[in-house]
């Protein structure tokens, strides 16, 4: 493979992978894309991937198998695209061998679509400054290109970003594009990135750092992941761009050590890269050098935050430190460093091509661009969505996710993780930016979006994150440690029963004390669920306190089952399920519930087809 050198050496090679392409993939060949990212792997897409190849070799039909990474559709798992010649993309859900018989039988021989066939409808434009319900950006390749194949890449415009910035523009030409654009960070802070780069590059030091966040801890959280898993080579980009921008010749991964797929496939891209030339000495025949490292977390949240995150590669405990000074001025082994997360960088390359003018016209005011989320929770469509800043939370959550699983009713949904609140169906109408979130009582964030029905209790919930916060705390900071210890066994009395009316009062106090005075921007978000829990359910915080009862009935302490020996038919289902034998009762006669025995696992609420056991 000869080194890129120029960027007619780039078009040459984007013009021989078309080629080669076409060429073992005449126009009549059918092209079928699956998405081989981690929740399709674990759905089974490894063996309609090889069921599928073994059909169509034995069949006869010309065919072109690629692997992508996550389309977005991770409630459909696993999911294939099919393009027949001349036409345009399917997609089709909840594959198995079965139905890729009949797609291959019916849709791709004879053009019918087959009846069991789950055909997902949902449209995503690309690329384009227009506003549809979803817009690609930072997923602009994800399920579309093949991640372990730089060629893929190529043709996509890959490095064509990193060419003319290295080739044809000065380090403050490319940072006043991104400063204009208005990007600001994706990982939770959202601090203007140009502006960021300008004070790195304006630090004078024999050494600087750029380093690619992707410690992404926050529960259900999941868009880092599956950029690196769909589009590792776009990071790739980004961060040599941001090293030619800043000064820097050594780029830092620092990836979760629970993300095998994310971290082979970015091996495989750094090598591709590095053979290409786009990495190491000299790229694109310039006298700039640059290259990467991985670094590994452990998986403490508190690593998100990029003073810890500098200090556990440091081989040190991962503790926040006061700022200033910024890793800006001093980071990593004391250089200055640059730290941008995963999304971040996903969007540079696109801005870079395509303008500032043209990222500027997509989202609000102070907020431009798109947000990628990972929608998950009580939601029919659970995946990964990428809308424009200003899209409603409406949506994004019935439109985009499909509503709520079961016909159940809204009740609320946590942005931003451990860090977020809870907003409610007065919020439903929001659009999602920056400032609005925090007016609202929550935050941006990473763009984790968890949605909760009728059936979730908000005083469990709260105490859930806290319960997080504290296990992920570095333990650095009173407020942090000993603060959310406090408000996690206040929130324990009421969740029991045991708690008085005086405690809501110091939950508030308490909480707000916290996030005043903690040290980082983890420990001082970490009471927002309380107190976005607190303004919008107070109702039910003085339910659980006045009346020891829990109105969704999850707090196991405050419920207890019976069961209507009017509607009991004796079937025994409920007894054969209880784990603790709590149930007496002979066939064919009424059953009872022992409340001493129950341990109020709801089993056999969720198990009787009767509608006998009742809570109260």
């Amino acid at each position: 493979m000869n080194v890129v050198k120029t960027l007619d050496d780039l078009m040459c090679v984007r013009n021989a992978a078309v080629a080669f392409s076409e060429s073992n993939h005449p126009a009549e060949s059918v092209e079928i894309k699956i998405s081989m990212a981690t929740c399709g792997i674990a759905a089974g897409a490894r063996e309609v991937n090889n069921y599928l190849a073994a059909l169509t070799k034995r069949e006869q039909i010309p065919v072109n198998i690629v692997q992508t990474g996550c389309m977005g559709y991770c409630y459909a798992e696993p999911t294939i695209e099919v393009t027949l010649p001349g036409g345009e993309p399917v997609v089709f859900g909840f594959v198995n061998n079965a139905k890729v018989d009949n797609i291959v039988t019916h849709y791709i021989r004879k053009g019918v679509m087959p009846e069991d066939a789950v055909w997902i409808k949902d449209k995503v434009q690309t690329g384009t400054d227009s506003s549809p319900r979803q817009l690609h950006i930072a997923l602009r390749n994800c399920g579309h290109i093949d991640p372990e194949n730089i060629d893929d890449y190529i043709k996509a415009d890959g490095y064509l970003a990193l060419g003319k910035t290295v080739t044809q523009m000065t380090p403050d030409q490319v940072i006043k594009i991104i400063m204009d654009s208005g990007l600001r960070g994706r990982g939770g802070g959202g601090f203007p990135t140009g502006l960021k780069w300008q004070i790195t590059r304006k630090v004078e030091a024999s050494r600087k750092y750029v380093v690619c966040n992707a410690d992404e801890g926050d529960p259900g959280a999941f868009m880092d992941r599956s950029i690196l898993e769909g589009d590792p080579h776009t990071v790739i980009e980004a961060m040599v761009i941001n090293g030619y921008c800043t000064g820097a010749d050594r780029g830092l991964v620092y990836i979760r050590a629970e993300y095998p797929l994310a971290i082979e496939r970015l091996k495989v891209a750094m090598r591709q890269a590095r053979e290409y030339g786009f990495l190491g000495e000299r790229i694109f025949g310039t006298d700039f050098s640059f290259d990467i490292e991985i670094r590994y977390g452990a998986g403490a949240f508190v690593c998100g935050e990029e003073t810890a995150l500098i200090h556990s590669m440091e081989g040190k405990r991962g503790e926040a430190t006061v700022k200033p000074p910024f890793p800006s001025e001093s980071g990593y082994n004391g250089f200055p460093t640059n730290v941008n997360n995963v999304e971040t960088y996903a969007n540079i390359p696109a801005i870079i091509l395509k303008g500032a003018e043209w990222f500027g016209r997509i989202g609000t005011g102070k907020s431009k661009g798109t947000k990628v989320f990972a929608l998950a929770g009580k939601i029919n469509k659970v995946g990964l969505v990428e809308v424009p800043m200003g899209t409603t939370l409406r949506e994004v959550i019935f439109q985009i996710g499909g509503g709520i699983k079961d016909g159940k009713k809204f009740k609320a949904v946590q942005t931003g993780g451990p860090s977020g609140g809870c907003l409610t169906e007065k919020h439903l109408d929001l659009p999602i930016d920056y400032d609005n979130l925090l007016a609202a009582g929550s935050m941006m964030g990473s763009g984790g979006m968890i949605v909760m029905d009728e059936d979730d209790c908000m005083v469990a919930m709260a105490q859930f994150y806290l319960d997080f916060s504290v296990e992920e705390s570095c333990g650095k900071c009173t407020p942090c440690r000993i603060g959310n210890k406090r408000l996690h066994e206040i929130l324990q009395k009421i969740t029991s029963g045991v708690g008085e009316e005086s405690d809501l009062e110091r939950l508030r106090n308490l909480a707000i004390v916290i996030k005043d005075t903690a040290l980082c921007g983890l420990g001082q978000t970490s009471p927002n669920p309380v107190l976005s829990t607190m303004n919008n359910f107070y109702d039910e915080y003085i339910a659980h306190v006045r009346n020891q009862a829990c109105p969704a009935h999850q707090c196991r302490k405050l419920t207890q089952y019976f069961i209507d020996p009017e509607k009991c038919t004796g079937c025994t289902l409920c007894s054969r399920s209880c784990s603790v034998d709590a149930i007496k009762g002979e066939r064919k006669t009424p059953h009872v519930i022992d409340p001493i025995l129950c341990v109020r696992c709801g089993t056999c609420f969720d198990k009787c087809k009767f509608n006998a056991v009742y809570v109260h």
